[in-house]
């Protein structure tokens, strides 16, 4: 891959990493699906004080997970960046891409903090 003009290369590094968020996101929905089952038929069993409480937990870390794994998220700003998806995210962000950023690029690279990355000509930032 070190023979492919820069442009190659992003594209083929933002490929693989979009894969592995969808198959993340594919097994966090594998977990999710029987643990909201079970969540909700205790739930309904033994409602306790608070009718929903396990079930609404398992939602609540459903969207937290969401939020970190950002599957969708920086598309809109990669696109304009000759960095792409890197240059849509900042090292070390609470997300799986920041996390990846940071273990690629390390935290002091200028690239990884917000702003820091090469737009294309005529992108907005």
């Amino acid at each position: 891959m070190s023979r492919l003009p820069g442009h190659k290369k992003v594209i083929i590094r933002d490929l693989i990493i979009f894969q592995l968020k969808l198959a993340v996101d594919g097994l966090k929905n594998v977990f999710l699906l029987p643990a909201s089952l079970v969540a909700a038929l205790i739930d309904l069993l033994l409602p306790g004080t608070q009718p929903g409480r396990l079930f609404y937990r398992v939602m609540r870390l459903g969207e937290t997970f969401d939020q970190w794994l950002s599957l969708y998220g920086p598309a809109h700003q990669a696109q304009a960046s000759l960095d792409g998806l890197f240059g849509a995210s900042r090292a070390g962000a609470a997300t799986l891409l920041g996390e990846l950023e940071e273990f690629v690029r390390g935290p002091e690279d200028p690239r990884s903090r917000p702003g820091g990355s090469i737009r294309r000509p005529g992108s907005r930032p």
